[in-house]
């Protein structure tokens, strides 16, 4: 070796420092090179050549320590991941993308197997740029992972497409060229044992390099171990949902307990309150507001045709009925339970089958099963509310109407006394009454009966059954006779189901006086029931059949009934409409004759009756018009003279 030539531990420190560097290996064997190139003698250059070879294994070693490093400190991150464990997702995903980074592939992915289709589908991938790959599901036994799914061990491949160790299907194959993968390694997430195998497979690991590769049997190794804590993180996500969905079966299972012995004791409760209102006498009006506290919602009792008999809900405010309730009701009656109508929860009265009304609860959008139970009670308390409320009317009625007959067969025998007997039964026979008389056909006699006792209720009418028809015996309250024997034929009708005729009289006061007004009433009906009319009336809308009936024989009332339109227009005017009309009807209809004896033009004639057909309607000279009106003016005149 010449003076100028490098000795040999100058290139054993250039290796040294490319080992510390970690170059790559062709730059180790180059200093061999130049150092031969160098002039350095054999001897030397062998020790050069040697030193190399050492240096390469230390960097072989070191690397793979390094290597193995990494790995370690992947696996304690995945440890840490699991340790807590918060999205089974993001476990996952951090799981594919070491397994990426650490083996220096372009892609990583897990499949997971699907129970119900049969097959495994793509739950994870990283690296990956094909939607197709990434929708892709194996069958069991089909391609690199359906075979690492049934033998339960890893499978690795440097080129899938010439591989004939696989299955290969057209779906699989197309999924692996659009990705663009050549060398695939695959193992299993195992649980229940090692990953020597023999455990319960639940999904497979993937690592693929998109040119052809031989993975290490290290490389296998790191993949098995990431897929173990893949299988982990799976396994306890499952227990903790499985926990989860238990711990929420639990709560929800504890508070249905929760309520329903809520709504247990609210049922005792409520059946305890209904309970002393009855037995400390409370009326319907009590229960409908004591249902109505416990709802939270004002109730109403109505009766079979929807009319409100407890009417009043928060600050005084009526609620209004009619046949939209009646509907309701009927609903409710064929569906026995509470239903829903036109916003409001509806229960029918029953007794038997027999509707006695409805009760109806305001202002509840919604109700659940325990509160219609308690809404459905409270209609099974107030039917038997009604029922007694019934029986003490009826009997009440009965001993009413035995006064009512004593009253019409002998008001002149004891006149006091049964004053005295109308007192103790609550009804003041000296106070002006109107007396109604009505009838119906013979099928529908009993219930005609039956509805008289229902008829406005309560303390304000008596009724009972004489000579054929019912007598109802009403409080005066100001209401014209007539009126209030249309209102009660109306409500008696729909009461008996039948077409009832009422005829009013009175008011009158005293024991006499009324059965003087029920002979009038009586021969008004007889009139009514002649006439072939239905409905109501009295004797004064029967007209001239009124004044003969009528006891009063009011005939200035009736002729100003009828002729009081003329009567004041020739008051006011001078004219002589009345005098024309009573000439008219009594030259038999002739206007010649006519105009002769009152002495004017026949057109003077002509005009006056249209001003009488202005004022008296254009029925005026109709025959029962014809007749009201000459008897009117023949006793008009009658009074004149």
């Amino acid at each position: 070796m010449s003076q100028d030539t490098p000795s040999p531990a100058v290139y054993l420190h250039r290796l040294l420092d490319l080992l510390s560097a970690d170059a790559p290996a062709e730059e180790f064997g180059a200093i061999a090179a130049e150092a031969r190139v160098g002039g350095v003698d054999e001897r030397d250059l062998a020790e050069i050549e040697g030193a190399t070879r050492t240096v390469l294994r230390m960097r072989g070693v070191l690397r793979q320590h390094r290597r193995r490093e990494a790995e370690l400190a992947a696996l304690f991150d995945t440890a840490s991941d699991l340790a807590g464990l918060r999205d089974l997702d993001a476990v996952l995903q951090s799981i594919v993308r070491r397994a990426r980074t650490l083996l220096g592939t372009a892609t990583a992915y897990l499949t997971l197997p699907d129970a119900a289709a049969g097959d495994t589908y793509m739950r994870v991938t990283d690296g990956s740029v094909s939607a197709l790959f990434q929708g892709l599901r194996l069958g069991l036994g089909d391609g690199l992972g359906g075979l690492v799914a049934q033998n339960a061990k890893p499978y690795v491949t440097p080129d899938y497409r010439t591989d004939h160790r696989f299955r290969h299907t057209r779906t699989i194959d197309a999924g692996v060229l659009d990705e663009g993968l050549v060398a695939i390694l695959g193992v299993p997430l195992l649980l229940g044992s090692g990953n020597g195998g023999g455990g319960e497979v639940i999904g497979v690991l993937f690592a693929a390099d998109r040119t052809p590769r031989a993975f290490s049997p290290d490389e296998v190794a790191l993949l098995c171990s990431l897929a173990a804590h893949a299988a982990i993180a799976i396994d306890t996500a499952e227990a903790i949902t499985e926990t989860q969905s238990a711990l929420a079966e639990l709560a929800a299972a504890n508070k249905v307990i929760q309520e329903h012995a809520a709504a247990m004791q609210r049922a005792a409760e409520a059946h305890d309150r209904l309970t002393d209102l009855v037995l400390r006498g409370g009326d319907v009006s009590d229960v409908a507001a004591a249902v109505g506290g416990l709802l939270g919602g004002p109730v109403t009792l109505h009766d079979p045709e929807g009319r409100p008999l407890t009417a009043v809900g928060p600050a005084g405010t009526a609620f209004a009925g009619g046949a939209a309730v009646a509907d309701a009701v009927e609903d409710s009656r064929a569906a026995g339970r509470t239903v829903r109508h036109d916003g409001r929860w509806t229960c029918a009265v029953l007794a038997g089958q027999e509707v006695l009304g409805g009760l109806v609860l305001h202002g509840r959008p919604d109700l659940d099963d325990a509160d219609k139970r308690l809404f459905e009670r409270a209609g099974v308390v107030t039917a038997l509310l009604l029922l007694q409320r019934r029986s003490i009317a009826e009997a009440e009625n009965r001993i009413r109407g035995e006064l009512i007959t004593d009253l019409l067969h002998a008001p002149d025998r004891d006149p006091a006394g049964l004053a005295e007997r109308g007192r103790r039964l609550g009804f003041d026979l000296d106070r002006p009454h109107l007396l109604l008389a009505a009838e119906t056909d013979a099928a529908s006699r009993q219930r005609l009966a039956a509805a008289g006792m229902r008829y406005r209720g309560g303390g304000e009418s008596i009724s009972a059954e004489h000579a054929g028809a019912v007598v109802v015996l009403l409080t005066d309250d100001g209401t014209p006779p007539g009126d209030a024997a249309r209102a009660a034929a109306a409500q008696l009708t729909q009461l008996a189901g039948a077409p009832v005729t009422v005829a009013a009289a009175g008011p009158a006061a005293g024991p006499q006086a009324l059965a003087a007004a029920h002979a009038e009433a009586a021969r008004c009906l007889r009139a009514l029931r002649v006439l072939g009319r239905t409905g109501g009336a009295c004797a004064a809308d029967l007209g001239f059949l009124g004044v003969l009936l009528g006891d009063e024989k009011d005939a200035e009332g009736f002729v100003t009934s009828v002729l009081g339109p003329l009567l004041r227009y020739d008051d006011r005017r001078g004219t002589a409409l009345v005098r024309t009309l009573e000439s008219y009807f009594g030259c038999g209809g002739s206007l010649t004759r006519a105009k002769d004896a009152l002495h004017v033009h026949v057109n003077t004639v002509v005009q006056r009756l249209d001003r009488i057909q202005t004022l008296l309607g254009p029925d005026w000279n109709s025959p029962e018009r014809a007749l009201e009106l000459q008897i009117a003016l023949r006793l008009h005149r009658l009074a004149g003279s």
